[in-house]
């Protein structure tokens, strides 16, 4: 039943219950809660989604998370936001390269963003950090360091940030004639865990890489204290860099090399575009993706030797 509602575009008006009840304009900011991304690499989207709050609510619209805990089919928990009309708008995180809530939501007429791009069809804005442009400036900087032999975290599962990270290292590597090491390419889960098995692979492997790029900050803990179990110390004896730039890891010793991206300009910047959706009944750009990629700075540290 729900099925058919979203392909009929039928979803229940929660402007009219709004004005019924004298409620305020619902947003609904969708982060699921089992994923171990999201409870570890900072708060991220917890920190952008406190960015765009005060934005919304002088406005008079009122921000809320619904959470999709990992049990939940989360293309079946939207479809119930959809059908029942409980938003008015949704900001849906952790993109995947085919997204099945994206071409669920994009057969509905609910006005929807996404903080990360995909490639699943359908007309709608995104707004993404720039991590092709990361991964190719993490190899320029171990190359630069005389690296050649580099391992590489990958997430454990297809999400898009993986996928443009991996796009990003290949044509670097390349103009360095270095080959794409497939074996040296680790899928883990973004977790302390998951980085700790990383570095146990690495310091395993033979030759043992001379340094290791991480595509999610979550994970950077691991490795380096496994790295450290095996006496192969980050910085001295293998160079480590990882994503994004985090509170939490400049208490390594020493810090690792990251990217520091505006955090409260992406807030911002939904936020200003969750309104402009809002503002009209007629999609400017119909059956178009319309996408903003933001630059990271490269923030230099100890751990590149």
């Amino acid at each position: 039943m729900l099925a058919a509602a979203i392909d009929r575009g039928y979803r229940a008006n929660p402007f009219g219950r709004s004005l019924r009840r004298d409620a305020t304009n619902t947003i609904g900011f969708v982060v699921e809660t089992g994923s171990a991304a999201n409870r570890k690499s900072g708060e991220y989207f917890f920190i952008v989604f406190d960015e765009m709050n005060p934005y919304l609510t002088d406005r008079s619209y009122h921000p809320e998370i619904p959470p999709c805990h990992s049990a939940e089919d989360p293309v079946a928990f939207l479809a119930r936001a959809v059908a029942l009309g409980t938003v008015g708008e949704l900001v849906t995180t952790v993109t995947r390269r085919h997204d099945r809530r994206i071409e669920m939501l994009a057969r509905s007429d609910l006005p929807f963003i996404t903080p990360g791009r995909s490639e699943s069809e359908g007309g709608y804005p995104w707004i993404d950090l720039d991590f092709e442009g990361v991964a190719a400036r993490s190899v320029q900087e171990l190359v630069a360091h005389g690296h050649r032999r580099i391992a590489v975290g990958l997430q454990d599962r297809e999400v898009m940030l993986g996928h443009c990270y991996r796009r990003g290292f290949a044509q670097p590597i390349a103009a360095a004639r270095s080959p794409v090491e497939e074996d040296l390419i680790f899928r883990i889960p973004p977790s302390e865990a998951g980085g700790f098995e990383l570095g146990r692979l690495v310091a395993n492997a033979n030759p043992r890489p001379t340094a290791v790029m991480l595509c999610f900050e979550a994970a950077t803990v691991g490795p380096c204290a496994s790295l450290q179990h095996t006496g192969t110390m980050p910085g001295a004896d293998i160079s480590v860099i990882t994503l994004r730039e985090n509170p939490h890891l400049r208490f390594l010793a020493p810090p690792p090399a990251c990217f520091r991206g505006v955090v409260a300009l992406i807030g911002q910047m939904l936020a200003e575009s969750v309104l402009r959706l809002l503002s009209t009944d007629e999609d400017p750009q119909p059956g178009r993706k319309t996408g903003i990629v933001l630059p990271m700075a490269y923030v230099a540290a100890a751990s590149l030797s």
